[in-house]
């Protein structure tokens, strides 16, 4: 880990600042042997759709790791080391088969788990061919996204379900694919940056998404079983809007539709994308996406597929300058952020707490120990909590929590000591606006309007003071 550099607190100081420290090795070099690249393996990595094998194999980079990916002509996918066990020649250049692929050099041909089937040319007698095997890796093909675990054989874990693989009304789909010239863990940094939307899809870069972005949010975040979440609580008119997002270790994270402008109550809207990030390299990186899609959408294909406003470089230099977004924001943090140069603030939290999650995990897989969160035994979903959530201050509060008995908690008023008043059930709470006189300083003699005003200031009291702390 880096040291951090003294803080720069001179005018004109960039002399004084030109050193530029390396970059935190243990979470971001990702190759063979490397403490983060160990951790990321051990877990199932997206590496292709399945939309993308045709009658040719397809040449890829995953982990600083040169490999082909093909379906050969009885379906089955295979997942090898680039280059030919008999004289190095590139698979991609090979022949599918209908069992496994043959380079096109000399005719040796592999199955997709790596034994070599023939040798052409070798004397009938010779064993070569049962004395050795070309790299493979296993593979798990899900929902079109083919997935690989990379890591020790004998160590191989059982592939995660989540609960927002299947949702009601919804189907889950193969989504986007697109590349950042940027280290993994800069891309994963920015899911549990919630203060982020307000700034860089609404008030830097004008509104990318909806003006309720343009609120700034009451954050707060939790570690769960699988990683941790954010919870994003902002006032818009007369509602509360929750948004819940999750962080799913080691390098997943699940968000929901960026349209919500939070006018009307809704229920619970669960995740509509959930995204890999996949290393290339040290300084590039896959975000690979499944998505859920209501029927009613009308969406095609290619349009599911297609990367969201700004998370790619499709548009003019000059445009993003000015309009910049997640790509612009994330590579422009050099390829590889020096956490060294960080200055972090109380918005960081989540920051700080992803990186903690990912460093306990890496130091586990280096003792010889699983991440916590690595699945070794068959279970149904994993619940997860990503929703977004529009509604009164009560009526968002029963839906996090329920009714009836609450845990005790009062509130008091320097307009009148000794005066206390407390809750131990939710009904009795969200009746407070109607009831109360005494709120925030202020003594209130009427309910009329004056009562109305008042409960608009219980409720963002309740979601900034209680609502996280409950939850």
């Amino acid at each position: 880990m880096s040291k951090p550099r003294p803080l720069l607190n001179t005018p004109y100081g960039a002399y004084f600042a030109r050193e530029v420290p390396p970059p935190d090795d243990e979470l971001v070099r990702v190759g063979p042997g490397t403490p983060c690249g160990e951790y990321l393996r051990s877990f199932w990595q997206p590496v292709a759709f399945a939309r993308d094998l045709h009658d040719v194999p397809l040449r890829i980079r995953i982990m600083s790791e040169d490999l082909v990916i093909f379906r050969d002509k009885g379906g089955r996918v295979g997942l090898l080391q680039l280059h030919c066990a008999h004289r190095g020649t590139s698979l991609e250049y090979g022949l599918i088969s209908e069992r496994g692929i043959r380079c096109c050099y000399h005719g040796w041909m592999y199955d997709v788990d790596g034994r070599i089937l023939e040798t052409p040319g070798e004397p009938v007698t010779s064993t070569l061919k049962d004395r050795l095997c070309q790299g493979a890796y296993p593979l798990h093909e899900y929902c079109g996204l083919i997935f690989a675990y990379m890591g020790r054989p004998e160590r191989k874990p059982v592939f995660p379900l989540y609960d927002t693989f299947d949702l009601p009304g919804l189907t889950l789909m193969p989504a986007g694919k697109f590349s950042l010239p940027c280290n993994w863990l800069q891309i994963k940094d920015n899911s549990m940056d919630p203060v982020h939307t307000s700034f860089l899809h609404a008030i830097s870069s004008g509104y990318q998404f909806t003006e309720a972005f343009g609120a700034l949010a009451e954050l707060d975040w939790e570690e769960t079983p699988y990683g941790m979440t954010y919870i994003a609580t902002r006032r818009v008119g007369d509602l509360v809007w929750v948004r819940v997002a999750d962080f799913m270790a080691p390098n997943v994270h699940q968000f929901t539709r960026e349209f919500e402008d939070a006018t009307n109550e809704k229920p619970a809207s669960r995740p509509v994308v959930i995204r890999w990030a996949v290393p290339i390299d040290d300084t590039h990186t896959w975000n690979m996406e499944l998505a859920q899609i209501d029927p009613a959408w009308g969406m095609t294909p290619e349009q599911i597929g297609s990367p969201g406003f700004g998370q790619s470089d499709d548009r003019a230099y000059a445009e993003r300058q000015r309009h910049p977004a997640d790509y612009d924001a994330q590579s422009g943090q050099r390829e590889i952020a020096v956490h060294a140069l960080e200055h972090l603030a109380s918005t960081d939290r989540g920051v700080t707490m992803l990186r903690k999650i990912v460093r306990d995990g890496i130091r586990a897989v280096a003792a010889g120990s699983d991440p916590k969160e690595l699945l070794r035994e068959p279970r149904g979903p994993i619940a997860t909590a990503c929703q977004d959530r529009a509604g009164t201050a009560g009526t968002v509060m029963q839906a996090f929590f329920g009714t009836g008995t609450l845990p005790e908690f009062s509130l008091t008023t320097p307009t009148a000591p000794g005066v206390t008043h407390r809750w131990t059930r939710l009904e009795d709470y969200i009746q407070e606006p109607s009831n109360a006189r005494i709120w925030s300083g202020i003594h209130y003699r009427f309910s009329t309007k004056v009562g109305t005003d008042m409960g608009k200031k219980v409720a963002d009291y309740t979601v900034q003071t209680y609502l996280q702390p409950l939850k």
